[in-house]
């Protein structure tokens, strides 16, 4: 790897980071609980890491749900599209169940963030906000791995340096469903349509 767009690559995360959004000053802030589909982004885009549920493949749990833990990134810091994308082998446990079964869910919590720690909420609390994306897995190709390479690396930028052996693949989440759980009163649905539209952060004059 070329140390000058490595070191490129580490002071672009250390800037996007000290802001989390361009426009929101240092600590973006959380969009107000009736704004469903905004929270869902938010969350989506705040956080790095993912548990995917696959249905397993492998003795002795065929059949069963199989939760696993992946990097994700939906966009630079500041950049949110809302797609989870990830950095796949073919070598891992939940991806070789979802070549047999591509339909999964991931799960996202600001549990993962500074937030509730400093808010005093307990990863479990409703205010602690969550989501659950239903949806399936693919691979993607062409301009969009392009722009999943730039997603996933600008966040992790350890997956630069990762073993070329392993026949790391770019894949997205496709969303055909959201849940989200960010206030008392139960778990509350956006559609994709809702949940893409939406921007995560607000928007200055």
């Amino acid at each position: 790897m070329d140390a000058r767009f490595r070191t490129a690559v580490l002071l672009l995360v250390g800037l996007s980071w000290a802001c989390g959004s361009p426009a929101s000053g240092c600590r973006p802030r959380i969009p107000p609980h009736d704004q469903v589909a905004r929270v869902a982004r938010f969350v989506a885009h705040q956080c790095d890491w993912a548990s995917m549920a696959t249905i397993s493949t492998h003795k002795p749990v065929v059949g069963q749900p199989f939760a696993n833990v992946f990097s994700v990134s939906d966009g630079a810091p500041g950049t949110s599209s809302g797609v989870p994308y990830m950095y796949l082998t073919r070598m891992e446990i939940s991806v070789q169940d979802l070549q047999v079964n591509p339909q999964a869910s991931l799960t996202m919590s600001l549990a993962q963030t500074d937030y509730c720690r400093q808010q005093g909420f307990d990863p479990q609390s409703p205010l602690c906000a969550h989501i659950i994306l239903s949806g399936s897995v693919m691979e993607v190709n062409g301009t969009e791995a392009e722009f999943a390479k730039k997603s996933l690396f600008s966040r992790h930028p350890e997956m630069m340096d990762w073993p070329t052996d392993h026949n790391w693949f770019f894949a997205k989440f496709n969303v055909t469903k959201v849940w989200v759980l960010d206030y008392f009163g139960g778990v509350k649905t956006v559609t994709p349509e809702e949940y893409f539209q939406a921007t995560p952060f607000r928007k200055h004059n």
